[in-house]
């Protein structure tokens, strides 16, 4: 399947929790609204996804001269996988993580948090952005960021629903027989519906963007910071974003929020660890 078709669907589907939250919410003109919403989403999210991804965690440009390692590393990497020189951002954040947004190869940027280059290893680091730029060369970046997006729009709607429903507002009109408990359980429902697309989505990703990351450097580079990274994500969540945007990050962001596995966009980083060390075997 190829990547404009996933984006497409996966669109469609997020558009459709978005129109039914609207119809819950609203009715009939809770639909009307939401599709125009869903619409004006699915323009903007593919345009400036990567730019609303970015100002979300405060992510902000570094040229060569501000982190000279970091673009010489990038640069290296990119020749190997026959891509663009993507930009690069430092996110103000002291738990170490890094994610890829943009909308293909030649709008590519990778963000990497002051955590993570404080803790890694110059080689770990360099398995990090192999990683990373291994979801752009892999044009997985478009889905992640339009993902993002949207899932982070029904969220809020699905809060907004919730508190509605608690205190009596919307849910329809009237004689259309509105029901607070179903708009209410709804907007219980959604976020998980949302989270399931994307479960669905990124862990196969993750795996592939690890056999190209390990590719591009050493696969032992990866695993040990991917077991770094486990240990002290866990003890330092990031401090901005959300759940929503959880799937793009090389590890979750927010494990130390005891977000349920069932629904955890990473595979578990013990498996991945043990595939990248029997590719380094090989």
């Amino acid at each position: 399947m190829t990547s404009n078709l996933k984006t497409m669907m996966l669109l469609a589907l997020l558009s459709g929790i978005i129109i039914v939250l609207g119809g819950a919410l609203g009715g009939k003109g809770g639909i009307i609204i939401a599709f125009a919403l869903a619409l004006l989403m699915n323009v903007g999210s593919y345009w400036y996804s990567d730019k609303i991804v970015l100002r979300m965690y405060g992510a902000q440009e570094v040229g060569p001269n501000d982190a000279p390692m970091l673009h010489q590393i990038v640069e290296e990497l990119a020749y190997k996988a026959g891509i663009p020189k993507p930009r690069i951002c430092i996110i103000p954040e002291q738990a170490p993580n890094a994610f890829a947004t943009g909308r293909n190869p030649e709008h590519g940027v990778v963000a990497v948090t002051q955590g993570i280059m404080q803790l890694l290893s110059t080689e770990e680091l360099k398995g990090v952005l192999a990683h990373e730029i291994g979801h752009i060369a892999n044009r997985d970046i478009l889905i992640q960021s339009v993902a993002g997006v949207m899932a982070s729009a029904i969220v809020s709607i699905a809060n907004f629903m919730q508190f509605a429903a608690i205190f009596g507002f919307g849910g329809g009109d009237d004689e259309e027989g509105s029901n607070p408990f179903a708009a209410l359980l709804l907007a219980f429902v959604a976020p998980i519906a949302a989270s399931l697309i994307q479960f669905a989505i990124s862990r196969s990703r993750e795996y592939l963007a690890d056999d190209t990351g390990a590719r591009l450097s050493n696969p032992l580079y990866l695993a040990s910071a991917l077991e770094k990274l486990n240990a002290y994500s866990q003890r330092v969540p990031m401090q901005h974003g959300g759940e929503a945007t959880a799937h793009m990050f090389i590890v979750n962001p927010f494990s130390g929020a005891n977000m349920a596995k069932l629904f955890s966009t990473h595979p578990p980083i013990e498996e991945r660890v043990s595939r990248l060390r029997q590719m380094a075997q090989r």
